[in-house]
């Protein structure tokens, strides 16, 4: 359950569950649910229970056999602290990121209160990034959440983002990333709300990493930033 990854700010995938449910407007037109239903039809049996949350044991181990270092996003088909996933099987993913601590391991969650009060239970791990996303500014709270947590870095990821976020408070915020919805039913993303977002990370000293436009396909309407913006804060350096 992991692969090369098409994610441009990531190197690899690594799905130890699969399948979600929705929790706020962003959840809507959910790429993962799309390709999970797509993956039911063509018999896949990881995707046997479509977007069904399903733990799947035997891909645990994968990250191990990965011998070059990678950024591999967890549960990129998932959501890691979906409230369906026990305790104890976080606690194996988080067992098989300390022993494969030459990977980088980033977790995205819009669960970050989970995600956060189950990081303070642990041992910090140098090499996990925890990470929150924000569409719009109705879960802007997400983001003080975040900055309570204990991880060495912390990002946002401003994707799909499908309205102003308004003003922001990114203390103990490292990196954000930014796009657009992609897909036929995708909606439309504002210049003004990226530069918005852009403006007050370079104003906070926060990287980063605009990753889209949307469309009906990713790329759709090309890239509106000039090239020494988008060049001055490619991705986050640590």
């Amino acid at each position: 359950m992991g692969n090369k990854s098409k994610i441009e700010w990531t190197d690899a995938s690594w799905n130890p569950s699969t399948g979600c449910s929705k929790v706020s407007a962003g959840c809507a037109n959910c790429y993962a649910e799309t390709l999970a239903l797509r993956l039911q039809k063509m018999g896949s049996y990881r995707y046997r229970n479509g977007f069904k949350l399903t733990l799947h044991e035997d891909a645990l181990n994968l990250p191990l056999k990965w011998k070059q270092s990678k950024k591999i996003f967890v549960n990129s088909m998932s959501d890691l602290f979906h409230k369906d996933v026990p305790d104890d099987f976080i606690d194996k993913v988080w067992d098989i990121m300390e022993k494969a601590n030459w990977h980088i391991f980033q977790i995205l969650t819009k669960r970050p209160e989970r995600m956060v009060g189950y990081s303070w239970k642990k041992s910090i791990l140098p090499n996990v990034w925890l990470g929150t996303s924000v569409e719009n500014s109705l879960v802007k709270d997400r983001i003080k959440l975040l900055q309570t947590s204990n991880a060495k870095i912390r990002f946002v990821s401003f994707e799909p983002l499908i309205d102003d976020v308004g003003k922001l408070d990114l203390s103990n915020i490292h990196w954000a990333i930014v796009g657009g919805e992609s897909g036929k039913n995708h909606r439309p993303i504002k210049e003004e709300w990226v530069q918005n977002i852009l403006r007050q990370c370079k104003e906070q000293d926060v990287c980063f990493f605009f990753k889209q436009w949307g469309g009906f396909t990713p790329k759709s309407g090309g890239r509106l930033l000039n090239e020494k913006t988008y060049d001055e804060y490619p991705a986050i350096k640590i």
